[in-house]
């Protein structure tokens, strides 16, 4: 008697796991179905049922979990490497980290190391939102399909909502690569002073306050002004000046100002040379060393095997004409 109604207890629960089995294959069973595991135990005293939790929501918790924990260590070695490049762009010139411009009226080293710093802060700041949307995104997915959930209908069924958000998001993302191009290359930081049109009727002469993942903060002497990162893209910065380096040539006899000048103008973009732009006037005089002084403004700094490859051309263009340089 005990036996049939063991077998008839088993036959059961194999029948209920069956049927639980084949209505997830087609789709059918109930959502506790891809919830739960559950557990049957008998003893002599009773059957005890447990309700376990699914092994595909445990993968999606430690996924979460692996996401807010990668989120920070990203966030870490992120400002190492931008502190390092940012470094290293100090003593040799880096396609991807501008040395930050000479300010007008100078800046002391403590203000200089200040703003230095906020670049750095800002620009791995914004690095580290750009990674955590795309692993957050990618762990979206890989939950969804651990889930059983089809992504493409919840799309689907909100296809106006996400048109919106993707007219939205392509501005979002204009302002905020635009955003990170300006603390990459130093367009503009905080402090400068910078004059932009924007289509009003007088241009916009203001002092940049804060630089916002999409947006720029301005203030003028009346009021404060907001304006995305993309409507700043052309502008100019008030604040930034040429440098100007001193090149005191040793030539025999007394050229003139003008000839001295044409001379160090000519050598721009020869060999060895080619990143040398020189703006503005080239001011030449004689002090009272013996020397020729020339004052070249240049777009960034010189070097100094730039500064004396310029005084040892210039000074023998002086002396043997234009044709010695090659």
């Amino acid at each position: 008697m005990r036996r049939t109604a063991a077998r008839r207890s088993s036959g059961l629960r194999t029948e209920l796991a069956q049927r639980a089995i084949g209505n997830r294959t087609r789709g059918t069973a109930p959502a506790s179905d891809f919830r739960h595991v559950i557990v049957t135990i008998e003893a002599p005293a009773g059957t005890l049922r447990l309700m376990l939790p699914d092994t595909s929501i445990l993968v999606v918790g430690v996924l979460v979990l692996g996401g807010l924990v990668l989120t920070r260590v990203s966030g870490f070695v992120i400002r190492r490497v931008v502190r390092r490049v940012a470094t290293r762009s100090i003593a040799a010139p880096s396609s991807w980290w501008r040395h930050r411009s000479r300010r007008v009226g100078g800046e002391s080293f403590e203000m200089g190391e200040y703003r230095r710093r906020q670049r750095i802060d800002a620009a791995s700041r914004m690095l580290n939102h750009l990674m955590s949307l795309v692993m957050w995104i990618v762990i979206t997915i890989v939950g969804f399909h651990l889930l059983d959930i089809d992504a493409a209908f919840f799309l689907s069924s909100a296809g106006f909502l996400g048109a919106a958000v993707a007219i939205g998001g392509q501005h979002k993302v204009n302002d905020y690569l635009t955003g990170l191009t300006v603390h990459f290359e130093d367009r503009y930081g905080v402090g400068d002073e910078i004059q932009v049109e924007v289509g009003w009727s007088a241009p916009v002469h203001a002092v940049v306050d804060h630089i916002g993942l999409f947006s720029t903060r301005l203030r003028d002497a009346s009021s404060t002004m907001h304006f995305p990162n993309h409507a700043l893209s052309q502008l100019r910065n008030l604040s930034q000046e040429a440098t100007t380096t001193t090149l005191r040539l040793s030539v025999d006899g007394s050229p003139g100002a003008e000839e001295v000048a044409e001379a160090v103008r000519g050598l721009a973009g020869s060999s060895e040379l080619t990143d040398v732009i020189f703006l503005g006037d080239i001011a030449a005089y004689e002090p009272h060393t013996g020397q020729v002084a020339v004052d070249v403004r240049t777009l960034r700094p010189l070097d100094d095997r730039e500064a004396q490859l310029l005084t040892e051309r210039a000074q023998r263009v002086l002396v043997d004409g234009p044709s010695s340089t090659g």
